[in-house]
């Protein structure tokens, strides 16, 4: 058959996603990377640190959806020709959710049964499953949850060629990815385009994210002898595959949930293979930008078996093989202005001769390798890739519509005598951005309705300079212009000068989110005793608002402040009152305040409490079980399934 592609829709049960958070994201959350000490030698060179971020700002938090599951319709686009049957969510960053080989009706990717959220990613909502294509910075892409943009074109051979692309706020870039099938090709082609347009280096992060099903005696083979690690809050290289006394490439023996970050030289094949006992996977390989493979898994312990449970229903377990622009995910790369970073991936089926399967780790990498490297589909990549070139810089028919932040940026080019962001690349104006349209174009800022969901927020220095024009004219007239120059300063760390913008909002109209500006000011600087005043305050002006409380409660609990987090809850209404990670502060600070058994007894109704958007690596609940338990009953006990996520 001739490739083709389809626009269709496929039922799944899926949670529901909610709304953004209201507030911005400005004291951040659990980011692991953000703290970590480096055990390496000069050489290794994996720009420890370099990139990182405290926060997701511009971008809010997903943080009100619901593990309840129901019945959806979502929009997919296949691609198909006779070996290949590829299945992207365009609605959901592009995911690619399943991939077929057709001559062997196997899926090669671990799709999950149900889209269902949870808190693993830097804006909070991620679920698993297919590839995710995770771009800027560390903690999964910004885009993870919401529409591309989405067109096809077609290619020299007359095959559909369905892109995807975006805006990236955080580092100012576009980048735009193609996906294909020739008519012969048994590898689906990705190739990726990232263009950093602007006049500053900045930290460049790029990781596919490969969920593969998990095995009984499954097993990874890559090109590598030795591969970066976390242990213990350090980085270390050690040597592979036997690490302490595990065969980590057979991965069902690995205790705990861990990342390897294998270590391929310059010359070695950028791939990385998954296997099943007899010797049948997925294989993924790519251009020599795309430089390091990585292996995660949750590992066996009790709580790994309860994060796999929890993101699924039926679709069992399954591991990530991932593959980055950097050595690790521990730091980001150097990308120099007005540069095109570009990199072609493939995925497709591999077999393992029967004679290798019980060969040494060596000897099996030295027999995949070079089957690898006599493969015409390896061979050509970086010919496809150079051949492609204007294919990548074409227009396309465009089928959806992704955010209005690429043409605002469009309009901010154009006020400063630049050219458009992309010449191919359509985006599309939203009215959610109308209110800093007009600011670019007249110098007038619309003050809205303080008691609403401020609209989105603004990173560039062109609004920071323009802002600071406007009050300095204005002092004390725009309640909406002194907030969103208190949050800019914020962002630039000048707490000084944010608190003092938060302070003019409130005396230009009171409004709850100058109450969270200053409640984070003073997280920031470490005054725990006003940070609770003001987010108080502002509790009290937003109890409807389920964002709102999530966060303020968070920020009580940050700055001990249990009395006040007591007070407060008990003064929402019940719907409130009934979600679990409020309820979850609630009897934190119950047992804070020594109301151990009626906190205890909280916790364990029904079952146990279980709270939606547990953090990845958030061991608060589970910790304080056993603590609860041991001050009541005397004794040290395992954590019970149900309140266990501490999978490292």
């Amino acid at each position: 058959m001739k490739p083709t592609i389809r626009f269709e829709q496929q039922n799944i049960k899926r949670g529901k996603l909610g709304e953004e958070a209201s507030v911005p994201d400005l004291i951040g959350g659990l980011i692991l990377q953000n703290d970590l000490e480096f055990h390496l030698d000069e050489e290794d060179d994996i720009h420890g640190g370099y990139g990182k971020r405290l926060n997701s700002y511009p971008y809010r938090q997903f943080n009100n959806y619901s593990r309840e599951l129901k019945e959806s319709s979502v929009k997919t686009i296949v691609l198909e020709n006779d070996y290949l049957k590829a299945v992207f969510l365009p609605e959901l960053g592009g995911r690619l959710w399943s991939l077929w080989d057709k001559k062997r009706n196997r899926n090669l990717l671990y799709t999950n049964d149900v889209i269902r959220f949870s808190n693993l990613a830097i804006r909070n909502a991620w679920f698993s499953g297919g590839v995710e294509w995770n771009i800027g910075v560390i903690g999964h892409s910004p885009f993870t949850t919401l529409p591309l943009y989405t067109a096809v074109l077609e290619g020299d051979d007359g095959e559909p060629i369905l892109r995807m692309y975006e805006y990236e706020r955080v580092r100012g870039v576009t980048y735009q990815m193609d996906f294909w099938l020739g008519e012969k090709d048994e590898f689906l082609n990705a190739r990726i385009r990232i263009v950093n347009f602007g006049e500053e280096v900045v930290p460049m992060y790029w990781w596919s994210n490969i969920a593969v099903p998990e095995h009984e005696n499954g097993r990874i083979v890559v090109p590598a002898k030795q591969a970066y690690t976390f242990h213990e809050g350090g980085v270390y290289k050690v040597d592979i595959p036997i690490v302490g006394d595990v065969d980590i490439t057979k991965y069902k023996n690995i205790p705990a949930a861990v990342d390897y970050f294998f270590d391929m030289h310059k010359d070695d094949p950028k791939y990385i293979a998954h296997m099943d006992e007899n010797g049948y996977g997925l294989l993924h390989m790519s251009t020599s930008r795309l430089q390091s493979r990585k292996l995660f898994t949750w590992g066996s312990k009790q709580a790994a078996d309860h994060w796999q449970e929890f993101l699924t229903e039926d679709a069992g377990r399954y591991i990530e093989l991932q593959a980055g622009l950097g050595k690790t995910q521990y730091g980001c790369l150097l990308m120099e202005p007005n540069t095109t970073w570009e990199w072609l991936e493939r995925y497709g089926a591999f077999q393992l001769d029967e004679a290798h399967l019980e060969k040494s780790f060596e000897e099996t990498r030295e027999t995949v390798t070079q089957a690898v490297k006599s493969k015409s589909s390896f061979q050509e990549m970086e010919k496809v890739l150079s051949n492609t070139e204007q294919m990548a810089k074409q227009s396309a028919k465009l089928y959806q519509k992704g955010s209005g932040i690429g043409a605002l940026k469009n309009i901010e080019q154009k006020v400063q005598g630049k050219v458009d962001i992309s010449k191919h690349l359509e985006f599309h104006a939203s009215e959610e951005e109308r209110i800093w349209r007009c600011f670019l174009e007249t110098g007038v800022l619309e003050e809205p309705d303080s008691t609403l969901a401020p609209p989105p927020f603004m990173n560039d220095d062109l609004f920071f300079a323009k802002l600071k024009t406007m009050v300095e004219e204005n002092p004390e007239k725009n309640w909406y212009a002194h907030y969103q120059l208190g949050i800019l300063y914020f962002e630039k760390g000048n707490y000084q000068a944010a608190e003092k913008e938060f302070h003019q909002s409130n005396l230009a109209k009171e409004n709850a989110w100058a109450y969270h500006g200053l409640a984070s000011v003073y997280v920031m600087i470490e005054r725990w005793d006003k940070s609770i005043v003001m987010i108080a305050k502002g509790i009290q002006m937003q109890k409807h608002d389920l964002s709102y409380l999530k966060e303020g409660f968070r920020m009580l609990s940050i700055c001990a402040g249990y009395e006040k987090t007591l007070e407060l809850y008990q003064s929402l209404d019940e719907k409130e009152q009934n979600n679990s990670r409020l309820t979850f502060y609630y009897i934190l600070a119950l047992y804070k305040t020594g109301q151990v058994q009626q906190a205890y007894d909280l916790l364990c109704a029904d079952g146990g409490l279980i709270v939606e958007d547990i953090r990845e690596g958030e061991v608060g609940i589970g910790e304080l079980w056993r603590d609860m338990h041991q001050e009541l009953y005397g004794e040290i006990t395992e954590i019970p399934y149900r309140f266990d996520f501490t999978a490292t």
